[in-house]
């Protein structure tokens, strides 16, 4: 008998009350143009407005089996992701945020590709009409990730991928707290391919991606992926190091031929601020670090799920 192909698109929410009718009839419309079985579930990450009630209420007539799963607060996007995967049943995962900006197209796209034998599909960005300020941070990051983290990261950068159980119990097995789910996945390895979308305007409603959220994120990819901000503490150290020598054998140097070194405390002062400074960030580089660890060697639950509802 052959495998049913059974797809689960998880949807993290977040005070999506505007958004999530629409979603919902949006995502109706391309179930009968799946060439596969889907399961939803809803991951509600601490909602604090009326989200639930209008999935749960009369309003919505969802023509999918779902279900929610309810975090005990807001643990965050990546959270709520990890928490949607751990209560999935089919053989292939996706992701679809609820703010109709990914189109609900893109899982059959998705999938068209991973049955060609891959393990992981991503969908990356090929225009967006989001803000100026987003963006210029989006292009930044990849930028960056691309440079210091892994050079398979997009220019565009992705927020949606698919794939296959091997990933999904890979992912169970390593819940990592404080990281980035998607970094995980593409550096896993495994036979990964991507297509191309184009990312709409959000319609309803007030985007949740924080300026905090997206800096949390950018210290989470590097601290959590790469080695580049220790490597940077090494080098700075090393440059301030060969600098205070050479200006050590030139003043002594001056003042032996010329004579003519006065003292100079403005001079003095801005040395030592820039040497605190740097050490500081130094400092502070190696705490992110030594947190994580300890954050980690708590084993603290990345997400606590309050309860789970069918619809």
């Amino acid at each position: 008998m052959a495998e049913r192909n059974v797809l689960s698109i998880i949807i993290p929410l977040y005070n999506e009350e505007d958004n999530i009718e629409q979603f919902v009839q949006e995502l109706n419309s391309h179930i009968e143009k799946y060439t596969f079985e889907v399961e939803v579930i809803f991951v509600d990450d601490g909602s604090k407005d009326n989200t639930v009630q209008k999935l749960t209420g009369k309003k919505i007539n969802s023509a999918m089996p779902s279900k929610i799963v309810k975090l005990s607060k807001n643990f965050g996007s990546h959270a709520a992701l990890r928490a949607g995967i751990e209560n999935t049943t089919g053989n292939y995962i996706t992701f679809l945020p609820a703010d109709l900006q990914d189109p609900p197209e893109l899982p059959q796209l998705l999938y068209d590709e991973l049955s060609k034998g891959y393990d992981i599909v991503w969908a990356q960005r090929n225009s967006t009409k989001s803000g100026l300020f987003e963006r210029l941070f989006s292009s930044f990051y990849a930028y960056l990730m691309k440079k210091f983290v892994n050079p398979q990261f997009p220019k565009k950068g992705f927020d949606v991928v698919m794939f296959n159980k091997k990933i999904t119990k890979l992912l169970n097995d390593n819940v990592e707290s404080n990281s980035s789910i998607f970094l995980q996945v593409l550096s896993l390895g495994f036979k990964q391919a991507f297509i191309t979308y184009d990312k709409e305007e959000r319609k309803f409603g007030k985007s949740k991606w924080t300026i905090s959220k997206k800096i949390k994120l950018f210290i989470d990819s590097f601290v959590a992926f790469s080695y580049s901000p220790i490597r940077f503490v090494t080098v700075m150290g090393f440059i301030m190091f060969f600098i205070g020598i050479f200006w050590t054998i030139y003043i002594v140097t001056r003042e032996f031929i010329y004579g003519d070194l006065a003292s100079g405390w403005p001079s003095l002062i801005s040395i030592l601020m820039i040497g605190f400074g740097i050490t500081n960030i130094s400092l502070g580089i190696i705490a992110e670090y030594l947190w994580r660890t300890l954050d980690a060697s708590r084993k603290r639950p990345v997400f606590i799920v309050d309860s789970v509802i069918d619809l």
